[in-house]
């Protein structure tokens, strides 16, 4: 079976892991910050949290973006639900925003259209959750801008977007955004086994994940002084959210392969984009304002009624397909929240169209071949 995606791990990363398992700190030790470090740096941004996973990451951003019970947070239908329970976890009222049908991304004229008849039934949202989807970049500045004017705080979803940039950007800096998630599963960029981390560069915000991470629970030099050395005090209710050494370490020795990973990314997706092109489907573009990180790679099929049939044999010729992703506000827990089918019109139509090929920087172009002569035989 050829995967959608997988983990490239070397020796260097084995190592790497081995060394921590040698030492005093599996966990609470030195390696976090030593990764979280190396992330900031590359990203641009001037905080990094580590967490257990990026679904904890969007968790602890919504709190300490001072999201609520009755708080508004928007997401795109196209993601992983995380995306959106991440507003749920905080009691939040969650709605849905259509993609563009190009970029897959949320579309900034349905986006404007949505604020201004919130803004006139005073339902404006309180965060908007934009989702990187795929590794290509949505379009900050423009969300930004809108940000400015309505009054929302902005958290990426950057999952699939490590290495990817925006106007000359990477992604993650936090320029457009109040803060940026990334996303170290196993299939993603680079891996950290389970994992994720929260970017930002405001120290409030980094201050309130840090905490909110590990229990709600801080060590004032202060209080130690005057109570003991042994004393802490839990101030808020927070989680056992944090990352492990062993995680850490490996995160810091994929990330200097990162550039590797990337360009064999890009190469492969170039590569599809040629291979493809007289198909009957439509191959990702890229974006004129980035570069993306391609994450994933999916096609869209002209003929939706055929996507299970194609679907179907290229599993049965041995490629491990998938499709990314089936909408949010189609999942049974958000229907009993009140949507349905026609809600955001453009996802559901993408959805239906769409299979994810087989992308990731181990995939020989022999392997890619037979991806493409596999798709080929099950359009003819």
């Amino acid at each position: 079976m050829i995967p959608y995606g997988r983990q490239n791990i070397s020796q260097t990363d084995i190592d790497a892991v081995v060394d921590v398992l040698n030492s005093e700190n599996l966990t609470q030790g030195p390696a976090v910050p030593a990764f979280e470090a190396v992330v900031a740096s590359r990203v641009g941004a001037a905080h990094a949290v580590a967490v257990n996973s990026a679904t904890s990451a969007l968790h602890i951003a919504c709190l300490a973006l001072g999201l609520g019970k009755g708080d508004r947070l928007w997401t795109v239908p196209n993601t992983f639900v995380a995306s959106a329970n991440c507003g749920r976890y905080c009691g939040g009222i969650v709605d849905f925003v259509d993609i563009d049908p190009d970029s897959l991304n949320i579309s900034i004229s349905s986006l404007q259209d949505k604020l201004v008849g919130a803004k006139k039934q005073g339902q404006l949202p309180k965060i908007l959750v934009p989702v990187h989807f795929a590794g290509r970049p949505s379009e900050s500045k423009a969300i930004a801008e809108l940000a400015r004017e309505y009054g929302f705080r902005v958290l990426e979803d950057a999952s699939h977007a490590i290495g990817a940039t925006y106007h000359g950007e990477p992604v993650g800096s936090c320029r457009w955004a109040d803060i940026a998630v990334f996303s170290f599963h196993p299939v993603k960029i680079i891996t950290t086994g389970e994992g994720g981390m929260a970017l930002t560069n405001d120290a409030n915000l980094a201050e309130r994940m840090r905490r909110l991470r590990s229990h709600g629970i801080v060590r004032d030099e202060a209080i130690q002084e005057r109570e003991g050395p042994w004393s802490y005090e839990q101030t808020e209710l927070g989680f056992n959210y944090r990352m492990t050494d062993l995680q850490a370490a490996l995160g810091t020795s994929q990330m200097s392969r990162l550039d590797a990973f990337i360009s064999a990314r890009r190469k492969l997706a170039d590569r599809y984009n040629g291979l493809l092109a007289d198909l009957p489907l439509r191959v990702p573009g890229h974006e004129a304002e980035g570069a993306a990180a391609w994450h994933l790679y999916v096609v869209c099929l002209h003929e939706a009624s055929r996507r299970r049939e194609v679907f179907q044999r290229l599993r049965h010729a041995g490629i491990g397909v998938n499709v990314h992703y089936i909408p949010v506000h189609l999942q049974p827990y958000y229907r009993r929240l009140g949507f349905g089918h026609g809600y955001c019109p453009v996802a559901e139509d993408y959805y239906a169209r769409a299979i994810t090929l087989p992308l990731h920087p181990a995939m020989s172009e022999a392997d890619q071949d037979y991806v493409v002569s596999a798709l080929r035989e099950s359009l003819a």
